[in-house]
């Protein structure tokens, strides 16, 4: 399972959230300003005195104008890498520039800021995803490899003068018996049961995303406010406009009903569900406790990898009605929880708030880290604030029974921080981030609760 620590990149993610934020300059006399625009209107105005008004502004400061009486369209002036520019503004009921449309005129510049962001910081990445997107290495094929299975021994089965060999299987080996590859598909994908069972285009069409989300082909960012890649209507599979045009004709429609919860964005998850915190670390934390408090080793060692395996595709497949009690090995419950986590696009602890982490931990005193780790969990989205406290909370109580179970606040950090943190792909020493996590679950009580 450790090849899945890495998968999604976050790159772009990082590069967008740096991106300069909308700020209107007002014009509050203007008096011929049209209906669809506000007080960023500044009536008729030419290039040079709008680039005198933001001359003095931050980047993201922008404004509305229209060139001349004659002109047709209204012009956006804004400030972006300490430069002004402009740009032709439409609109039919909605505001748009070329094949994107807004709600608002501020969401149409937060877009357009971080598209040219993106453009200027992130040019490397998105020409290796305009150049060299891997099908093979991509989310969909390692993440769903079992699903994928599942559906093509349910193809077989239904089929039984063809599907004798797959069905005389034993049921725990994990990949099929090597099949001819389709000449038409990209021939690196010969180890997956679906090739030779369907082929069928996707059937994408372009989405707005709520929430954050991934490319399941190339596994970077969905960057972007609008519009930020496309999705499959029969199966689900979102991707970048791009790496769509790479995809094989593989679309399996029944692969939607299994898409289950692992590798989606927490605050996406939790949104859709309509729930506070995720199943699968509820229901497998109350199974630690109920019957793995004093086992030794616990969250240390691992279980066995397919049995880990075939709980992930339960809880996939079946929701919260999937069977914790058929699992005897509790260290396969632990080591599903821990994937779970791992699997998340954007760690419990944040990108952002990683650095404050580590600079409260620099404090010398433990009330002064407690009290700089207390502001730094203020600034994690709900979501991930909600999930962390439970984590937490559940990691200090399995540390009382230390004498038994041989796991301290300082063993659980050793083998939570590199999951629970997000921490640069350049960052290898992770002693700050282990000793910040202990902090949190020694002085959980003081952190969470106010106790003295």
């Amino acid at each position: 399972m450790e090849n899945l620590k890495n998968i999604w990149k976050p790159e772009l993610y990082r590069i967008q959230m740096e991106a300069p934020t909308p700020k209107r300059v007002v014009c509050e006399d203007c008096l011929d300003r049209p209906e669809f625009y506000g007080k960023e209107y500044h009536g008729i105005m030419g290039h040079k005195e709008a680039a005198h008004l933001l001359e003095n502004e931050p980047n993201g400061a922008f404004l509305i104008r229209k060139g001349n009486e004659i002109n047709d369209f209204y012009t956006l002036t804004w400030r972006f890498n300490n430069r002004i520019h402009h740009y032709k503004l439409y609109y039919d009921g909605t505001h748009y520039i070329k094949d994107k449309q807004y709600d608002t005129i501020y969401d149409l510049v937060a877009d357009g800021l971080i598209t040219c962001h993106m453009e200027l910081k992130a040019h490397h990445i998105l020409e290796m995803i305009n150049s060299r997107t891997n099908y093979t290495d991509s989310p969909y094929v390692t993440l769903n490899r079992r699903k994928l299975n599942t559906l093509s021994k349910m193809q077989q089965v239904s089929k039984p003068s063809s599907s004798s060999s797959i069905i005389n299987k034993p049921e725990n080996k994990l990949e099929p018996e090597p099949i001819k590859k389709a000449v038409e598909l990209t021939p690196t994908l010969e180890d997956n049961p679906l090739v030779n069972k369907y082929s069928k285009a996707h059937g994408f069409k372009v989405h707005t995303f709520k929430g954050l989300n991934w490319c399941e082909l190339c596994a970077n960012f969905l960057w972007g406010f609008t519009a930020q890649g496309v999705k499959c209507e029969d199966c689900g599979f979102i991707a970048h406009s791009k790496c769509s045009e790479r995809v094989p004709n593989h679309c399996v429609p029944d692969l939607k009903k299994l898409r289950g919860v692992f590798g989606i964005d927490l605050t996406t998850l939790l949104n859709a569900h309509s729930s506070t915190l995720p199943f699968v670390v509820r229901k497998c934390v109350n199974e630690i406790e109920a019957r793995g408090m004093d086992s030794e080793g616990i969250y240390r060692v691992s279980g066995f990898a397919d049995e880990i395996e075939a709980l992930k595709l339960a809880f996939d497949r079946d929701g919260e009605a999937a069977d914790l009690s058929a699992y005897s090995n509790i260290n396969v419950i632990a080591g599903t929880l821990k994937l779970y986590l791992r699997l998340l696009p954007v760690p419990l602890i944040t990108y952002e708030v990683h650095p404050k982490l580590v600079a409260a931990i620099q404090n010398k005193t433990t009330v002064l880290q407690v009290a700089m780790l207390r502001e730094c969990l203020d600034l994690l989205p709900p979501a991930h604030f909600n999930c962390l406290q439970y984590m937490v909370q559940h990691l200090h109580r399995v540390s009382q029974y230390a004498d038994v179970n041989k796991m301290s606040p300082h063993n659980l950090s050793t083998v939570f921080a590199p999951t629970l943190v997000a921490t640069p792909a350049a960052i290898t020493d992770l002693a700050c981030e282990i000793r910040a996590l202990q902090t949190l679950i020694e002085c959980c009580p003081q952190i969470y609760y106010g106790n003295k």
